[in-house]
């Protein structure tokens, strides 16, 4: 993957190279800091962060996974692969990030006070737009998985070509798979329907560039309620549903 994401990179550049009248930076900058809303409330202190019931601490951004010595779920571990892919650009990465993360449970991290989650933290609010890159390139590698899974791939590789060709379409291709997969995980399924950014491709009615947030975001609400209908009840996903279904709006248009 991560061979992938820093081949995929001068593509990423070339779509936001387009994007008149703001620049590069500038759209970096505010996709990445709508995810980090999404995430973690635009806090600083969310950055590096360990929810109750996991096994691994969520940083960046993105909450990109990263797992403590001797611990393996199904989840991707995508902070490592941030780190390969800062290291290929070419960006200094402090010694505290290689390896392992360095508590072994949440109570071990909770009752540490060396002040090193707060080091991890101060390096990644300066290194906002690199996160959001690596979040863009991995959007973009995604895509050739998808198609391969697709029910109709040439309406799949339209619409997300659409999406990709404005600032706003693009935050809803970064932003999504973050926020709920890629939709190709066969066991990621209720009722035999998924939830990823494949099915909200799919879901989505023909669109031009300006058109198709709009209708993402009409899709992917499609796709929240629709698992949420699909899903056993005793996980009471209901729950969530109405600040799933308000991050889906965030794709209907800037802010």
């Amino acid at each position: 993957m991560g061979n992938r994401i820093r081949l995929l990179t001068p593509v990423v550049l070339l779509i936001l190279n387009a994007l008149a009248p703001h620049s590069v930076a500038s759209e970096y900058t505010n996709i990445g800091r709508r995810v980090w809303m999404n995430e973690c409330a635009g806090s600083t202190q969310g950055l590096v962060s360990w929810n109750a019931g996991e096994r691994f601490p969520s940083l960046g951004i993105g909450h990109f996974i990263w797992y403590p010595a001797g611990v393996r779920e199904a989840f991707d571990e995508s902070f490592p692969k941030f780190v390969a892919y800062a290291q290929a650009r070419g960006v200094a990465v402090p010694t505290y990030f290689h390896g392992a993360a360095p508590w072994p449970n949440r109570a071990s991290f909770l009752a540490d006070r060396s002040g090193l989650a707060n080091q991890m933290r101060h390096w990644l609010v300066a290194h906002l737009e690199l996160q959001t890159q690596f979040l863009i390139a991995r959007s973009h590698a995604s895509l050739g998985t998808m198609l391969r899974v697709a029910h109709n791939p040439e309406g799949v590789k339209a619409r997300y070509a659409a999406l990709s060709r404005t600032a706003q379409g693009l935050y809803c291709l970064v932003d999504y798979v973050n926020f709920k997969g890629e939709g190709v995980n066969p066991a990621e399924r209720y009722s035999g329907q998924g939830w990823g950014l494949l099915q909200v491709l799919e879901e989505m009615r023909t669109v031009t560039p300006q058109t198709a947030p709009a209708e993402f975001s009409r899709a992917a609400e499609v796709v929240m309620r629709r698992r949420v209908k699909n899903s056993p009840p005793a996980r009471g996903e209901q729950r969530w549903l109405a600040g799933w279904v308000n991050r889906c709006r965030t794709y209907r248009d800037s802010r």
